[in-house]
């Protein structure tokens, strides 16, 4: 029998939208589709459990506006609907990234396959595409990349295909850490060293490139360690917030003698090329 579902939809300051994709990925929704108001977030009814949702949304009240309401879905096959509803994405007119349902199409320079354990971190957020679209700019020949809060590992299985060759990627979130494994196996990546945890659990070593795509209260604490994991002339990429962020974005980067030498913005989405002196 196909799975029935429960949608709660979240109503929240869009900052907040990765932390509490986090904590209820913990209590068991699968999939989340995010909005400039909130998120929606699907979870099978038999592991509902509104208690454990009052309990993570009393949590963050205190630092964001923040209401829910949940509904019964009609019953479906979701894997069928996510498969019908799920299309390859271009980037660049060189990147083509696909589910491994889909045909390769040789017309393109660089085919990344993503399954993806959830419904985000496939590249079709503005911020994964213009991240890989800056990528595609940098030299990776022979590079170290660091990928910070890496989800399905896509901007690192890009980076190995432009010819990096020391790459380490991370997320806090186990089914994240396990998706990278298994996104990287499927793309043949051989140098990709993905572990579980945050930018704290990372080994001491520095890198060529540093991707952060996160949000921007993680990127205003963070910016200045990111910095000391780079080499002189290294350079640092972030995105995960509104264009309206960038000056405070650039400015922490500043205080850490840091220098913009790119940006872009998608659908009021920001993406920031850094390089160190």
């Amino acid at each position: 029998m196909p799975a029935t579902y429960i949608e709660t939809r979240l109503t929240l300051n869009p900052d907040y939208n990765d932390i509490l994709m986090a904590e209820l990925a913990e209590i068991g929704y699968e999939s989340f589709v995010e909005s400039n108001d909130g998120i929606s977030a699907y979870i099978p009814d038999t592991s509902f459990d509104l208690d454990a949702l009052q309990q993570i949304v009393e949590r963050y009240q205190s630092m964001t506006a923040i209401t829910f309401e949940s509904q019964q879905l009609e019953t479906k096959n979701w894997n069928e609907e996510w498969e019908r509803n799920y299309q390859p994405i271009e980037v660049a007119g060189r990147i083509r990234v696909r589910a491994s349902y889909h045909t390769p199409d040789p017309a393109f320079e660089y085919d990344i396959v993503i399954d993806p354990k959830m419904s985000f971190g496939t590249g079709h957020h503005e911020t994964t595409t213009l991240v890989m679209e800056q990528q595609l700019l940098l030299d990776h020949q022979k590079k170290s990349v660091l990928d910070v809060g890496s989800g399905t590992g896509i901007l690192a299985i890009l980076a190995e295909k432009l010819s990096a060759n020391r790459l380490t990627a991370f997320d806090i979130e186990e089914w994240a850490y396990l998706n990278a494994v298994e996104n990287a196996a499927m793309n043949g990546c051989t140098h990709i060293h993905v572990f579980q945890g945050t930018i704290a659990d990372c080994p001491t070593a520095t890198y060529d490139i540093v991707l952060a795509n996160i949000n921007r209260n993680i990127l205003l604490q963070e910016i200045p360690t990111y910095t000391e994991f780079l080499v002189n002339g290294g350079t640092l990429m972030v995105s995960g917030f509104y264009e309206f962020d960038i000056a405070d974005i650039v400015q922490k980067a500043e205080e850490v003698s840091l220098r913009l030498v790119a940006q872009k913005t998608l659908n009021q989405w920001a993406v920031l090329r850094f390089e160190k002196p």
